[in-house]
């Protein structure tokens, strides 16, 4: 007779006799470790790494309404779910992101509009700013009704004004145009005014930390730094490229990023701005607009490439890309106060909503899913320098304009790169080497 070994498991080992008995789970005290343990985590993570991108999606959807380009978005800081958009033919829309609903539409320019900046006080009040000329206040009551009706208050300006932007927890506020102009509310004219030029000073942002400093950039490629307190700039910097826009980072209150026209993101530190702190890349055209996530970790930028991208603030390249066949350049962008999506206006009229993490589910999630989430995160990390992994995970369908634009780029950055080690090789008079982030910087000063 031949005997037979039989796997066998007896039920009243792993099994509750009702469902209030805790689960029996068998522990191993001491003994050896799994030899197997690394090759099956590193296939879990594989696994893991996969599913991230096959349930990537994304778009979750567009807000439809606006007549022409969307080149203005600014965002509530005290109501979490409002936003509203300004578009070239003076339309101001206030939308609610929970349902993508537009709450109000008001006429409130004769021609584009340039900025909108709302009250951190109560956010009972915003201010708009346009093309004809016009600085406008308007009230925001708790229930928003379809039509603002007329601003509550109204002032001429003698330029047209490109910016605006309120003073942290303040009803105070800076315009920006010909000069840098200092708001009280209600006034007619501004408390101080600081010329920096006869340039044009396109972009103003006041710091989300420290309630005085502003920073800026003009049309001369300059950034400069601000004290409301004081009558002069404090800080100013020329760029190699024009700057387009900055942001500041609502955590560190020395850091900000400044997109500029030679398709990169630079991030400055206003203790000394000497230098570029960091250097972001992977645009294939101007960046216009830039704005941070509430946990100062990550920013995203929009691009006349037709692209939004997100940047980790300790890294150098977008770890997303966000595209749409019909998206057209990108004028405008904004993280959402919860830090769970960012949104983008374009110039094909459209305001569109993303997921800050492409693969995220959506909704709640059972204890289960959850924590089957943490340990698939947990694997990813780990592994994510091993090539098998980190391949999958930074791996991303682009389109071929795009595509093809970075590689011409990345051969006319290699050529640079080898003319100057060449120069350095074959010239009796040493070159010293000088970093990417400090040829960023042409002139530092307040004189020119």
């Amino acid at each position: 007779m031949v005997k037979v070994k039989v796997l066998s498991r007896n039920p009243d080992h792993y099994q509750r006799e009702t469902k209030n008995d805790i689960f029996k789970v068998p522990v191993r005290n001491g003994g050896k470790e799994d030899p197997l343990r690394h090759a099956v985590e590193y296939t879990r993570a594989l696994n893991a790494a996969k599913l991230e991108r096959v349930f990537a999606k994304p778009f979750i959807g567009s807000f439809d309404g606006h007549n022409e380009g969307v080149s203005v978005l600014a965002k509530h800081p005290l109501r979490l779910g409002y936003l509203f958009s300004g578009a070239r033919d003076g339309q101001v829309k206030i939308w609610r992101l929970s349902n993508r609903k537009c709450l109000s539409t008001t006429q409130a320019h004769a021609g584009p509009v340039n900025g909108i900046s709302v009250d951190g006080v109560s956010g009972e009040l915003f201010a708009t700013i346009g093309q004809d000329a016009q600085l406008k206040h308007w009230n925001l009551a708790e229930n928003i009704v379809q039509d603002l009706g007329e601003p509550a208050h109204s002032v001429p300006l003698s330029y047209v004004p490109h910016s605006i932007s309120h003073l942290y927890d303040s009803t105070d506020f800076v315009v920006s145009g010909e000069g840098i102009s200092y708001w009280k509310l209600h006034r007619d004219t501004p408390v101080r005014t600081y010329d920096l030029g006869p340039n044009t000073v396109h972009s103003v942002r006041s710091s989300p930390v420290e309630a005085t400093i502003v920073a800026g950039c003009a049309s001369d490629r300059s950034v400069f730094l601000l004290d409301t307190r004081q009558k002069y700039p404090v800080h100013r910097i020329v760029m190699s490229l024009r700057p387009n826009n900055i942001c500041w980072n609502p955590i560190e209150a020395y850091n900000f990023v400044a997109a500029s026209d030679d398709y990169n993101l630079y991030g400055f530190d206003m203790r000394n701005m000497s230098a570029a702190s960091n250097v972001y890349g992977d645009h294939t055209a101007a960046v216009m607009d830039v704005d941070f996530a509430p946990t100062g970790k990550e920013f995203v930028s929009g691009s006349i490439d037709r692209s939004v991208r997100i940047f980790r603030t300790n890294g150098t390249r977008s770890r997303e890309i966000y595209t749409a066949p019909r998206m057209q350049e990108v004028f405008s962008v904004s993280w959402s106060q919860d830090n769970k999506f960012v949104m983008s206006g374009s110039n094909e009229m459209n305001i569109r909503l993303w997921k800050v993490n492409a693969s995220e589910k959506m909704g709640s999630l059972r204890p289960r899913e959850k924590q089957a989430f943490e340990y698939n995160d947990k694997l990813k990390k780990q592994y994510s320098h091993h090539p098998g992994v980190g391949r999958i995970l930074r791996h991303r369908q682009i389109p071929k304009a795009i595509k093809h634009a970075a590689d011409e780029h990345r051969v006319i950055q290699n050529k640079q790169k080898r003319k100057e080690k060449n120069l350095r090789a074959n010239r009796k008079k040493d070159i010293p080497f000088t970093p990417f982030k400090e040829k960023v910087v042409v002139k530092e000063g307040i004189t020119d």
